[in-house]
């Protein structure tokens, strides 16, 4: 029998289980909505809007050129910089046609800039004077309009509030005090309590449901200015206000069941990593996201496109970015990716809305990405590069697929025929792609086995053995590809293994990718299962990495190591290994039938 204080552990212990099961089943409840849509719409729209990244003839200063940035950039007066209230033509704004395009795009929500580092709040706030209805003379209120329209085309909305920079405000934090170190704790509390939590206290109350507070600190809360204690405060508030309502990691907290709902990475940043979690990434379309005039720097469609079923892939959604002129305008660059985005969701949207992925390596396939829809079971594969010899190369998928579709354009199926040797599925296209951006193909499955280390087979028939497909790559000492130099393994004489399926018996050639930085040969050794193959890798030199300009790289070579012949089809162990303990950078093997 056990004893009091045993029994009051258990039951602490039980409580605490409770306790945290309890949050995570919270947050899982606020986050299903959002790990459903997949994709909104950031709009930033502000004082900078009627800038338009011009200030006295002189254009955005320093590389950065953000746009929504010039006021600190351009080091503008905060009296001259509301000025800029009186260039926007109110007859013409309309945010319920901002609403319609988000979701002619096939977008889910929107996340709209109430306050950004410049103070200016964008409705008619109680607190202080430093609003766009105030320094316009406008008695208008956008949030509200906005709320409006997106109750009415039932669009989850989103607020943006800066709460850690504020230019307008003596005593928020302005980046220029690393150099002067005017404010203190002290004075930073003051401008939290006297216009952040107010501010969000109006926003959280006065335009009805709030499907998330978008935060922008960058840095975690103990890098800045921010107690632990007032970032709980705010937590407190929308919890108390708007239950449901998602708070971001740009707050300064990480993502955790009680604080923080899901995880935003860097501006234009993309995962490498499956992210069990939500998460997401907020881009642009172009380069600024305010509206900039100047702006030359548009994404392509088909980027676009790769970014977001990118980001569902690897389990995570993607919010991009508008930046309407004070007139309310969208840039016609915008409106036409957006359209075409919107009409492929129309057509396509299943193998995206509530989807995730596989969770096999990032950049499995040279072809394209695979999302998967746990609800249906089914997989599709996003063919961003159609393969010349019509045979899709599928790797890592165990388990027999029922039925494999072409998604046709005009709503319509194709089956296709395929192959299945072990985790090598070969699926066999008509000649032509479907969609010039992204063609699908939909796998019907009744239960989802994989193999998640085994190496992915090229487009080309073979198999590229490298750092990310290595077994036990976390032992190994990497060097990534810093834009001159591939990415490649440092190694001397440790084995370096991989697991590849063969699909067919016959002579395999092995050629293998490397630097030799010593002054004499190295030996190699390469091994399938008992045989081994040895060769020799003479020094290598430097390569001329841009013509006249002194621009010098490591040079790596193919070499034919040699040749195998495999007489039984299956898995096989790859090893590598450098004899004479001297040290190798080994970019590739490449193994493919001859």
């Amino acid at each position: 029998m056990l004893s009091t204080k045993a029994s009051l552990n258990l039951f602490l212990c039980f409580i605490v289980s409770l306790l945290i099961g309890n949050r995570a089943h919270a947050q899982t409840q606020r986050t299903d909505w959002f790990e459903e849509a997949r994709f909104g719409m950031f709009i930033h729209w502000g004082l900078y809007s009627a800038a338009e990244g011009l200030w006295k003839g002189e254009k955005l200063r320093y590389l950065n050129n953000y746009a929504e940035w010039i006021r600190y950039r351009n080091r503008i007066s905060k009296e001259e910089y509301g000025e800029l209230a009186k260039r926007f033509v109110w007859d013409e704004i309309d945010p319920e046609e901002w609403v319609i395009q988000a979701k002619e795009a096939g977008m889910k929500y929107i996340i709209i800039t109430t306050k950004h580092h410049d103070g200016v709040a964008l409705w008619d706030t109680k607190v202080g004077n430093y609003s766009l209805p105030k320094l316009s003379g406008s008695k208008r209120d956008v949030i509200k309009e906005m709320a409006e329209a997106c109750r009415k085309h039932d669009m989850k909305l989103g607020f943006y509030y800066s709460h850690w920079i504020d230019w307008a405000h003596p005593y928020a934090w302005d980046h220029n005090q690393e150099l002067t170190g005017h404010v203190s704790d002290k004075e930073f509390e003051k401008y939290w309590q006297e216009k952040a939590i107010p501010q969000l206290r109006e926003l959280l109350t006065n335009y009805g449901d709030i499907a998330m507070m978008w935060f922008d600190m960058w840095i975690p809360y103990q890098e800045s200015i921010f107690k632990k204690e007032q970032l709980e405060q705010a937590v407190a508030l929308i919890r108390e206000l708007q239950p449901r309502c998602l708070i971001n990691s740009r707050l300064g907290l990480p993502t955790d069941a009680e604080y923080v709902d899901f995880q935003t990475l860097g501006d234009n940043v993309f995962s490498a990593d499956y992210i069990e979690h939500p998460w997401e990434t907020p881009g642009t379309i172009a380069h600024s996201w305010g509206y900039s005039g100047q702006e030359t720097e548009w994404k392509s469609i088909s980027q676009l496109f790769e970014s977001l079923i990118g980001n569902v892939s690897l389990n995570g959604g993607y919010t991009l970015n508008i930046g309407p002129r004070a007139n309310g305008d969208i840039p016609y660059e915008s409106i036409t990716r957006l359209n075409e985005i919107g009409k492929w969701l129309e057509r396509y949207g299943e193998s995206v809305y509530g989807n995730t992925g596989l969770g096999l390596k990032v950049d499995q396939h040279d072809w394209g990405k695979t999302t998967y829809d746990p609800k249906t079971k089914n997989i599709y594969l996003h063919i961003f590069n159609w393969p010349l010899d019509n045979i899709l190369r599928v790797s890592g998928i165990t388990s027999a697929p029922k039925k494999i579709e072409l998604l046709l354009n005009d709503g319509n199926m194709k089956e296709l025929t395929f192959v299945q040797n072990g985790p090598l599925l070969h699926i066999f296209l008509p000649k032509l792609a479907t969609d010039p951006y992204n063609s699908i193909i939909r796998l019907s499955m009744s239960e989802l086995d994989l193999d998640k280390e085994v190496a992915a087979e090229s487009t080309f028939g073979g198999f590229a053995l490298r750092n990310e497909n290595a077994l036990h790559k976390e032992n190994l000492t990497v060097q990534k590809y810093d834009g001159k130099n591939p990415s490649f393994i440092i190694t001397k004489n440790e084995k370096i293994t991989w697991k590849v399926y063969f699909p067919e018996k016959g002579e395999y050639f092995l050629d293998v990718s490397a630097h030799n930085p010593n002054k004499e040969n190295i030996e190699i050794e390469v091994s399938i299962d008992e045989k081994t193959i040895k060769s020799q890798v003479e020094p290598d030199g430097k390569v001329v990495a841009e013509p006249n300009e002194n621009n010098y790289t490591e040079e790596f070579r193919d070499r034919r190591a040699g040749l195998l012949y495999i007489q039984k089809l299956g898995y096989k162990t790859v090893r590598f290994k450098v004899g004479d303990n001297k040290e190798l950078w080994l970019n590739r093997i490449w193994i493919a039938k001859e």
